[in-house]
């Protein structure tokens, strides 16, 4: 038993012994391509396809596994592997081997081109033979990294000679362009003040068109220039976010979202890019076919883009499908230019660019095309050129329009020329009409003027003539009124011949009018004498309080309900006739009934008998006042 733990004992303190000593053979062993630093060369940029890996589908192998020197066989380089071939499944080991040469005058270090690795543990050999490990990533907060750089960065220790053997244990939820940059200090200093430089000449463009377009949307007010801003500081997010520009200055210390922003603004770009594009190119009324089209895209975009957010991060890798809605964007324009739209000139170029751009991009990122710098820039370019030929597009736009305008203007005026000639010659005509009907009407104003005078000296005439009319009608009234008072003292007046003196109820207003109102008028009201026209005949309306004064107001006629030459045979035929008729006599001659008949003659009597002087006559009984009974 004893032996047995001795055993045991010396097996662990000889594996002590040996790892340190199998770690520093590992460090001297050099795999296919080793590296030697020269200062002759500041840089070296190896991709994949360069450089020594291994393929881990199980996921379960350890540094300890990888750095084994019967392991070094399988890390190998594979020239046909490519970033379309990555697999975020798996984990890769990448093995760099560098020929140190101490008597370097400069300073050295490697960089990750692809900032979008979520996991990269790094393996850094040290001077005693060990490895120390470092951890790199977008999983990890920006300030734990060497420098303030969107990329990922390791200093070489270069102090001894000797091949170093680098590890590194990648793993990605996306796609990792594996790309190691061995370069000099002062190269990366250069290059990195250099990149910097143009994305701030890059992304200030970017603000400066977006300001400028929003001075345009002040002074005219179109939405389309909204969404054309909008469109602008999406692409230019867009670009943050692949960059790492984002992930440096916006949200450094949240790691996380570096998974979905290329998917939000991804969309983002998309979904503002089809709305500047339905208000621009008017597709509703100018191709109403494409414009169902663009928002059946936008659909699948959106679809796409909840699918990303809610169900697997995945699904914003698919990349391909933006490049669906601006080839569908670019079709619309192409369409609209064949059909003689002029506004859509610059557009087909703009987002022509920015198509090609796109595929080169993608193209790149599937290893069609190689890389370099120009394809890795490709999609920086190809949206600086189509936001410079989309603000081409915008202003030509308003070119058209101004000649447009000006065009109608310039029809406006011909026409208000044409009207002004048009009217002075009218006026011309008018005027000469007018001078001409002016001699004729002061000819004819003469002519009246004597026919005047002549009217005067007859109007003189007739006036005289009218005064001895006067006399000789006064005269004929007050033998007729003689003669009416004699025919009706004749006490046996027949009604038709009571009729040929009151034919109709006209007859009998207005001789009551004559008779009541022959002298003077008095409003019943108020007492006043002047008086004015009324709406009603037999009427006169009182000028000082407006008062209606009817006929048969105030006499004995007052509110009957049958005609009023029979009111006026009844009296005749009940007081001033010899031979009276009787009720059921005056009912069958007037077609009245009885108990009317009767009503009307107790009115009369009772207005008879509250005056006890009262004579009986005619025109007493007729102006007599009404009185309660």
């Amino acid at each position: 038993m004893m032996d047995k733990s001795l055993n045991k004992h010396v097996w662990l303190i000889g594996m002590l012994f040996l790892l340190p000593i199998s770690l520093s053979w590992a460090q001297r062993i050099s795999g296919e391509a080793t590296f030697r630093i020269d200062d002759s060369w500041n840089e070296r940029i190896y991709a994949i396809d360069q450089l020594e890996f291994y393929e881990d589908s199980t996921n379960t192998l350890t540094f300890g596994h990888i750095s084994q020197e019967e392991f070094q066989q399988f890390i190998k380089i594979r020239p046909d592997f490519s970033k379309n071939k990555f697999n975020t499944n798996y984990t890769y080991w990448v093995k760099l081997s560098i020929d140190n040469n101490p008597e370097s005058q400069k300073r050295w270090l490697l960089e990750f081109y692809d900032q979008s690795i979520d996991h990269i543990e790094a393996y850094i050999p040290t001077s005693d033979g060990s490895y120390e490990m470092m951890i790199l990533g977008d999983n990890y907060p920006f300030s734990q990294r060497l420098f303030n750089h969107k990329n990922f960065q390791l200093q070489l220790e270069n102090d001894t000679a000797g091949i170093s053997n680098f590890y590194f244990k990648i793993n990605s939820t996306q796609k990792a362009d594996i790309r190691i940059a061995l370069r000099s200090m002062n190269r990366f200093v250069h290059y990195a003040l250099s990149e910097y430089f143009l994305y701030g000449l890059f992304y200030g463009m970017i603000l400066i068109i977006a300001f400028y377009n929003f001075l345009i949307f002040l002074a005219v007010k179109e939405m389309k220039y909204v969404y054309y801003i909008l469109y602008l500081l999406s692409v230019g997010l867009y670009a943050m976010s692949l960059d790492g520009i984002g992930f440096q200055y916006f949200w450094p210390n949240f790691p996380q979202w570096n998974t979905i922003v290329n998917g939000v603004f991804s969309f983002s770009i998309v979904f503002w890019a089809i709305l500047f594009t339905v208000r621009f190119l008017n597709t509703r009324r100018k191709a109403r076919i494409f414009h169902y089209a663009l928002w059946l895209s936008l659909t699948g975009k959106f679809m796409l883009f909840c699918m990303g957010l809610f169900v697997d991060h995945n699904y914003f890798e698919l990349t391909y499908f933006d490049s669906l809605p601006f080839l569908l964007i670019l079709t619309t324009a192409v369409y609209l230019l064949i059909k003689q739209y002029k506004a859509a000139r610059f557009f087909v170029m703009a987002y022509g660019v920015l198509f090609f751009g796109i595929s080169i991009k993608v193209l790149a990122n599937y290893a069609i095309l190689p890389h370099t710098t120009l394809v890795y820039y490709s999609l920086h370019i190809a949206f600086l050129l189509e936001m410079v030929l989309l603000s081409f597009a915008l202003g030509d736009r308003i070119r058209l329009m101004k000649e447009i305008r000006d065009k109608a203007l310039k029809r406006s005026l011909a026409q208000y020329k044409e009207n002004i000639s048009l009217k002075e010659k009218v006026n011309k005509e008018l005027e000469s009409k007018v001078s001409i009907r002016t001699a004729e009407l002061q000819a004819k104003n003469k002519l009246l003027e004597n026919y005047n005078s002549q009217l005067q000296a007859k109007d003189e005439e007739i006036k005289r003539i009218n005064a001895l009319l006067d006399k000789d009608n006064w005269k004929l009234k007050s033998s007729i009124r003689a003669s009416f008072k004699a025919r009706l003292t004749q006490k046996s007046l027949t009604l038709p011949e009571f009729r040929e003196i009151f034919p109709d109820p006209s007859a009998c207003y207005r001789y009551l009018e004559e008779l009541k109102w022959a002298d003077t008028f008095q409003c019943s009201q108020c007492g006043n004498n002047k008086y004015g026209k009324a709406n009603k005949v037999f009427s006169r309306r009182c000028t000082k309080c407006g008062h209606i004064n009817s006929v048969t107001a105030g006499t004995i006629f007052h509110g009957i309900k049958f005609p009023l030459d029979k009111a006026f045979y009844i009296i005749y035929a009940s007081y001033l006739t010899d031979e009276k008729l009787t009720l059921d006599q005056l009912a069958t001659i007037l077609d009245l009934r009885r108990n009317t008949i009767w009503a009307f003659r107790k009115k009369i009597q009772t207005r008879i008998d509250s005056e006890p002087d009262f004579d009986g006559g005619w025109e007493e009984i007729v102006l007599s006042e009404m009185v309660d009974y």
